[in-house]
This record gives structure tokens, sequence and C-alpha cells, in this order.
């Protein structure tokens, strides 16, 4: 008898991380373009982030569930330079190097973040422009990263590769979720994650992600290709152009 229950003992010990598993919601997400091409027309775009929230058993819970949606790439090291003026003149007086940082970052809620969860968790999810991880490269005092990132992220916000929005995300029936994401024309090319979270309880229940390419198309692609695969001949090739094109502007100015 006392084996049996310690065998029924171990088998509930096995199957209860399984079944509070098979308890919490799934998501299942898509967006509305997951291949954004680049012409010389390109003036932006806005990308619809949806889906679904499926519950265990399709019974909605009783207290209310959010949802965050993420869209962010490509990550790439950057080197920022902080400017001094000196007898009148402006130099570069310090520099630092970030490993981890994104081209672009836009973040969209169904209510602002500090609402949702705490600062732990937004920092270990990189919920919000805030909690961003650069890794910065050698050592910097918390106060220098600190400015250096704030500038960053001030100038990225300004030109619209930064974005965040606490009211961005729409929830329909606790069930069915939207959310529109612009993308500037300034947008670097690469692979993108469109990400999402569920949220209640201060809690993440589940997270999905989708990818979108962001890529060059036409004529822009051809070049971009180019001098990608043939930086010699394309290097050659635009100091030759610049020369002829050159030869040809004073030509036209000496018949004048």
């Amino acid at each position: 008898m006392r084996r049996l229950r310690a065998l029924i003992l171990s088998l509930a010990a096995l199957l209860l991380p399984a079944l509070a598993q098979a308890a919490d919601p799934r998501l299942v997400p898509d967006v509305s373009n997951r291949a954004i091409d680049i012409q010389y027309s390109f003036t932006g775009e806005e990308l619809l982030l949806f889906g679904a929230i499926l519950y265990p058993g399709q019974r909605l819970p009783d207290d209310r569930a959010d949802i965050v949606v993420v869209l962010k790439g490509p990550v790439r090291p950057i080197v920022l330079r902080e400017k001094q003026r000196v007898a009148g003149i402006w130099v570069n007086a310090s520099s630092i190097r970030l490993r981890t940082s994104p081209g672009f970052y836009a973040i969209g809620s169904s209510r602002p973040i500090d609402k949702l969860v705490d600062e732990r968790t937004a920092a270990i999810f990189e919920l919000g422009l805030n909690n961003l991880s650069m890794s910065p490269s050698g050592f910097s005092g918390a106060q220098t990263l600190a400015r250096f990132e704030g500038g960053l992220i001030d100038l990225y916000r300004r030109v619209g590769l930064f974005y965040e929005n606490p009211a961005a995300v729409e929830i329909t029936e606790g069930v069915l979720y939207r959310a529109r994401i612009p993308v500037p024309a300034r947008v670097p090319v690469g692979t993108y994650r469109a990400e999402t979270y569920l949220i209640s309880r201060g809690r993440v229940l589940a997270v999905a992600s989708r990818d979108v390419q962001i890529r060059k198309a036409g004529f822009e692609r051809f070049v971009a290709l180019a001098a990608q695969r043939h930086g010699f001949l394309y290097g050659l090739s635009a100091v030759l152009l610049s020369l002829v094109l050159g030869w040809g502007a004073s030509a036209i100015f000496r018949r004048r």
C-alpha cells in the first residue's frame, strides 16, 4: 500500500508541471506584412500586429489580461561620440561603444508598462525604451552609460526609429488583439522580430513571435548587393562615375 501511494505521489509530481503548463493560455500572433520592400518611393509603412489568445477550455479568466507587442531589429554595434566646445570649436570629447544596439525598436501595449509588470520583469524582457540592454564594450560608469544611452534614445525617437505607445494595443472581448506600429522611411534593412507578450497579475503568461523581413528592392537592391558582394569594383565605379559627372559639369559651364 505504501509503495502504491509513493508511486502515485511520484507520478503526480511529474505530471503537475505539465498540467500547469497546459493550463496556461497560448498566443496565436501574425503580422499584416512579413516582407517590406524599400524602393526609391518608400515613405514609410504601418505594420499591423494582430492575433488571438487561446485559453484552456475556451473559458475567459476573471482577471483582465494585457498585451504588449514589440517590433525590434536589426541589432548591431554602434559607437557614440559626445562633442564638447573647446576654444570655440566643437570636438569629440568622449565616446562609448554599444555592442547590441537595435537599429529600430517599437513597443505598444494595452496599458502603460509600469502598470503591468515590475521593474525587474520589464528589464528581463526588455519591455520599454528605458529597459533596453545595449551591452557596452569596456568599463563605463553608470552615469556615463545612462547619459549616452539617453542621448541615443532621444535622437532615435526624434527620427522615428524608437517608438513607444502605451495605448497602441486594442483587445476585443478579451480574445482578439491588434496594434499598429509605424515603420519610418529611414528604417534599416534586415531581419526584425515581432514579439507578443500576454501579461496578467504582473506575470508574463505567454510569449510568441514572428519574423519580418525589411529589404531593399529594385535599383536600390542592386546597388546594395553590388556594394556588399563586389566592394572594390563598386568603389572604383563610384569614383569613375563621379569623375565623369564632374568633367561633364565643368564642360557645360565652360561653354556658357
